[in-house]
């Protein structure tokens, strides 16, 4: 490593040399003058860049050989910085600005604020220094800061400063907590010894002693604010090493407070203050050292400060930490689920270090509230202390080991918090879960009314997962704490997404989402086996993280666990069902064509009672809106309203009742109720001229519209309406023309092209040769195309079809993937499917989305001669599950197996092209 004795002498012997240059008249007659002043600069700046390049290599060099040595690089880049900062000082001391004989007011004394004042720098740290005089700046400080300044930005150093005397630095602290915290972690570099000592005298005299309870209320509040600024979530699916929730800030600000209240110059100290135990210290510096390697890690491979861990960032990150892939999951998602681990017990340390503060020093509530606050009684064993639920004595209460369940019913009960201590004895005491108190009746039975008795189960759950008692009483559940799945879909890791899904659930039961979630609101309020439901649902995905299929992986899981919960055979078998298939209705819904009555027939076949169908219905809700924000949207819900809809009614009134004649007459009858004011010849050639699927397909006010495009529509002539579909957060698209091979791939291409994204669509052909094609489309955000674009919509499709524009060559500009987009591994998946439609072969395409992907796919389709009906369009995130109802040429299913396997290296290829295209 660079020493500052070492690089000093080396530019000492430099500037003696140019002092000692012969042949320079000038600078010997003004040796101190301006040229002289550059001169030795450049020099400085050439031996510390030098110094600094070398020091930089030598640490990444280390680093990379130990990826995993956070703490050496940071003190390495520490004493580097340290180097070049008091050489630069004392250059522009000694050399630039030499003073032999300085009065009493020119005197001056540089010192480290800030992370730097804490010794704590990542490759590509803020450099904050404090310059601090006695009195007003001299000419003499200003000309040595100012030339000091200059060498360090010279460096490419970032830099931040202030010149203050000792007095200002009170007075300054006094009015601004950021500056007062900077001013607690300083660190005397270079210059006058006296005034680094006068301003630690005077800052824990004057500022800091007295103060404790304004700066923890400022620091829990600038906290809070914080993590409001990073989403409140701790699982966000790019958190912020730093400032987000469990991050390296959260630490800093327990050590903060720590050495404010009980001036500890380290946090090992606090294990002696009795503030951590020793294996509570031991998890807060593995957080400490794993969060650090990941920042310096982040520096190192952007080139630049840089604290947000990115998907494409995880990715390098992860390799570079030295994890690789197995056991059926990535080497970033191992590496994710240990960085929310930490990111948990970050929480969990700050939480019961910060709250026990808060409550020994924050102000209480005024003396006449507390009079008139309504008491909660608790029962014998606990106590009511601080607003927080205690344990009366440690002992006793873990000489019961049902106790350790025992006390999340009582928080529920009495609506109270979980004191710090009782929080601290829980978490010591995993260990006592064992076999025997898991296999109890009496736990399982405590454990269950946790779910079913309060209202709120997710409070208990979350705090229970936080601490690590879920995992321990259901082990196959630790599995999948701080588990992430690596993709834009997922805003939780699993065991998150399981939490806010007991909450929708629990939200529904409390009548909270009628509006929105009517028909899952109405099954619960007819009754449903509430054992059953929070059973599957806190189950649901406790398969994931292995290599078989989860929701296989999770029904074996729940035929062990359910028995053991309490549930009784009948009911055992129910949640067993419901985790294996608990994809199947959002799969139905979201990837196949509801109006074919196939569809609705298979799906009722598989529930096969209305009590499954209830229950899964309401599964399927909680899910779906557990997966992240924005994600539930009113497409997916009329989606699922109509699905369980037709399902509920064909398990009452039979299958044989849903048939395509049957649907045909009523969509006829109600169209001619709806064009009452048609003369009837009009009326009867309009019914006439369509073939079954296009009457069982639309709903009536789509066939109104293609009515009214179709009446008096000439050869050369394209008709659309556009307009938005409130009901399905999206803007139906109806498009009338005479038919010719491609429409649908040549609309799609248009459509592409103008920023529009297809969700479903549907296309038929009239028996007097006119083709009616519907689309429904969103934009980039999944709200419903914007009405003020559906002109220029109108004119690039009267384009394409004129042969203006080739949609295939303009969207090679548009097919882009986004950088932070690319690390993710979407598979390509292409299933044919004869056993779903009565008439047609289902081609369902799995893989990543992209703007051009639908044109490439149905280009090719045309390409090879196949009918699109129908094309169901199903996005999660960055995967696209495209299934297309088709025939061939002559009106058939493609049942021969070599022509499948043509068309699916055709499909495959053109996927490949547009990828490679798209990754330019």
């Amino acid at each position: 490593m660079v020493q500052p004795d070492a690089l000093a002498a080396r530019i000492e012997a430099g500037i003696a040399d140019l002092r000692g240059a012969p042949g320079d008249s000038c600078r010997d007659a003004a040796p101190d003058g301006a040229e002289l002043r550059r001169e030795v600069r450049a020099l400085a700046v050439a031996e510390l860049a030098a110094a600094r390049r070398a020091g930089t290599d030598a640490l990444r060099a280390a680093f990379a050989e130990r990826p995993l040595a956070a703490r050496e690089l940071v003190r390495g880049q520490t004493l580097l910085t340290d180097a070049l900062v008091i050489t630069a000082f004392d250059v522009a001391r000694r050399h630039l600005h030499p003073l032999p004989n300085p009065t009493e007011g020119e005197r001056l004394t540089l010192i480290a604020v800030g992370g730097y004042g804490r010794a704590e720098m990542a490759p590509h740290s803020d450099v904050d220094l404090l310059f601090i005089t006695p009195w007003k700046v001299t000419g003499w400080a200003e000309s040595v800061i100012e030339s000091t300044l200059y060498i360090l930005w010279d460096l490419k150093l970032k830099v931040g400063h202030a010149t203050r005397t000792v007095s200002d630095c009170i007075r300054l602290g006094r009015d601004d907590i950021t500056i007062r915290t900077a001013l607690l972690e300083h660190r005397c570099l270079a210059g006058e010894a006296a005034l680094a000592e006068e301003l630690k005298t005077r800052l824990w005299d004057e500022l800091f002693v007295g103060t404790e309870r304004e700066f923890i209320e400022a620091k829990l509040a600038e906290r809070a604010q914080r993590h409001s600024r990073q989403g409140g979530q701790r699982y966000v699916l790019e958190p912020n090493v730093k400032e987000g929730k469990g991050g390296l800030r959260d630490l800093q600000t327990l050590y903060w407070i720590a050495k404010y209240i009980h001036r500890v110059e380290a946090a090992a100290e606090l294990v002696a203050l009795g503030m951590f135990t020793a294996d509570e210290y031991a998890s807060f510096r593995g957080a400490e050292t794993f969060l650090w390697g990941v920042r310096c890690h982040l520096h190192l491979i952007a080139g630049r400060a840089s604290d947000q861990l990115t998907f494409d960032m995880q990715v390098e990150v992860a390799e570079r930490m030295g994890y690789a892939d197995h056991g059926g999951r990535r080497a970033v998602e191992h590496f994710m689920q240990d960085y929310f681990r930490h990111a948990t017990r970050v929480g969990e340390l700050t939480r019961i270090f910060l709250t026990a503060l808060e409550a020994a020093h924050v102000k209480q509530a005024p003396a006449l509230m507390r009079l008139f606050k309504r008491r909660r009684r608790v029962r014998p064993g606990y106590v009511e202390r601080q607003g927080r639920l205690a344990v009366v004595d440690a002992d006793s209460f873990l000489a019961d080991p049902l106790n350790l369940l025992r006390i999340f019913e009582e928080a529920l009960r009495t609506g109270l918090l979980l004191h710090p201590d009782a929080m601290r004895l829980i978490a010591a005491s995993l260990p006592r879960f064992d076999s025997g108190l898991r296999d109890s009746a009496e736990a399982n039975r405590l454990f269950l009314g946790l779910l079913l008795k309060h209202g709120n189960p997710e409070r208990a759950l979350r705090r229970m997962n936080e601490l690590g008692v879920l995992g321990a009483f259901i082990p196959e559940f630790g599995r999948i704490v701080a588990m992430m799945q690596f993709n834009v879909y997922h805003h939780y890791t699993v065991d998150e997404h399981t939490i806010q899904c007991v909450s929708v659930l629990a939200q529904l039961e409390r009548g909270e989402l009628t509006e929105s979630l009517p028909i899952a609101t109405r099954i619960l309020e007819e009754g449903v086996n509430r054992r059953v439901i929070y059973t599957a649902l806190l189950l649901h995905d406790i398969g994931k993280g292995g290599t078989e299929d989860h929701s296989i992986a999770g029904a074996r899981i729940v035929r062990r666990l359910a028995p053991r919960l309490g549930l009784n055979a009948e009911e055992s078998e129910t949640a067993e069902w419901l985790v294996r298939y608990h994809l199947l209705m959002s799969d139905m819904a979201q990837k196949r064509d509801l109006s074919d009555p196939r569809t609705v027939r298979d799906f009722a076949k598989a529930v096969k009672t209305r009590k499954r169908l209830d229950l899964l219905t309401v599964l399927t809700v909680c899910d779906i809106r557990g997966v992240g924000p924005g994600t539930w949207n009113n497409w997916k819900a009329m989606l699922l309203r109509k699905l369980y809809g037709a399902t509920a009614e064909a398990l009452e009134t039979g299958l044989e009742d849903i048939n395509r004649d049957k649907r045909e007459s009523e969509a006829k009858r109600a169209l001619r109720t709806a064009l009452s004011d048609w003369p009837r010849a009009e009326l009867r050639a309009e019914t006439a001229r369509h073939y079954g699927p296009y009457w069982q397909g639309l709903p009536t006010d789509t066939h109104v519209v293609f009515a009214g495009l179709l009446r008096g529509l000439g050869n050369g002539e394209i008709r659309m309406d556009l307009h938005p579909d409130d009901d399905r957060d999206a803007t139906r698209a109806c498009f009338a023309l005479s038919d010719h091979p491609g429409i649908f791939s040549r609309l799609a291409g248009a459509l592409a092209l103008v920023g529009a994204n297809v969700v479903d669509a549907r296309t038929y052909t009239s028996r007097d040769g006119f083709a009616t094609a519907v689309f429904w489309i969103q934009d980039a955000d999944g709200s419903p195309y914007e009405a003020e674009r559906l002109p220029r919509l109108r004119k690039t499709i009267e384009r394409t079809f004129a042969g203006e524009v080739v949609a295939g060559t303009a969207l090679e500009a548009r097919d882009k993937l986004k950088r932070r987009e690319r690390p993710f591994r979407i598979p390509t998946s292409i299933t044919f499917d004869n056993e779903g439609s009565d008439l047609y072969t289902l081609i369902e395409v799995d893989t990543r989305d992209r703007p051009g992907l639908l044109y490439d796919l149905t280009r090719t389709l045309a390409a090879s001669n196949i009918q699109i009906a129908s094309a169901v369009i199903a996005t999660f995130g960055l995967q696209a599950v495209d299934t297309f109802y088709v025939k061939d040429m002559f009106g058939l299913k493609l049942h021969a197996r070599a022509r499948q396997e043509a068309l699916e290296r055709k499909l495959r290829a053109a996927i490949a092209e547009g990828a490679e295209r798209a990754a330019r």
